[in-house]
């Protein structure tokens, strides 16, 4: 088994080390005292192809691979572990549209979330007695505010929430808005 990058990895893990070293390294101390969410980095991730690495090409995603994520999250954890967590995440939020949302979802969000126009958070949430599990994608739209948040800096305007339920057989329930 040969575990060396290919060299089209290898370009990619030096574009993420070169974004970490130029526009996460520098400033990580400092957000993380402030308490500070660098939605203008996160926009120029973004720019980059890091908020769909492995979504599907037709919505605009990277159409990478798993292993291409993880070596571009390790480079970007090496500037800034949080931001890295947080790209990771809006990965995943957007992936889970690409896999199982409807067409109309996927073409109505999915390109605003790989852009990172919009950013995603996630939660699980357990129902009561129908032993069914949902994770709520709840899709923002940040938006530099003069009340600065305590949490990230800036405020959040919901623009939607989708919310995924799995049931008991594991399959997957089209994604509706909430």
């Amino acid at each position: 088994m040969d575990f060396e990058l290919s060299e089209e990895q290898t370009a990619i893990q030096e574009m993420a080390a070169a974004f970490a070293a130029e526009e996460l390294t520098p400033h990580a101390v400092d957000w993380d005292q402030r308490k500070f969410f660098p939605v203008d980095t996160l926009r120029k991730a973004g720019e980059l192809g890091f908020g769909g690495i492995y979504v599907r090409d037709d919505i605009g995603g990277s159409g990478l691979s798993r292993l291409d994520a993880v070596i571009i999250f390790e480079a970007l954890a090496k500037g800034c572990p949080s931001i890295a967590a947080y790209i990771s995440i809006q990965n995943m939020c957007v992936w889970m549209i690409d896999q199982f949302g409807s067409n109309e979802q996927r073409e109505r969000w999915a390109p605003k979330l790989v852009s990172t126009e919009f950013l995603a958070s996630s939660y699980y949430q357990q129902s009561r007695g129908d032993r069914k599990t949902s994770l709520v994608l709840a899709l923002q739209s940040a938006k530099q505010a003069a009340a600065k948040s305590p949490q990230f800096g800036f405020a959040w305007e919901r623009v939607a929430e989708l919310e995924f339920s799995f049931g008991h057989n594991g399959a997957a329930e089209e994604a509706q808005p909430a």
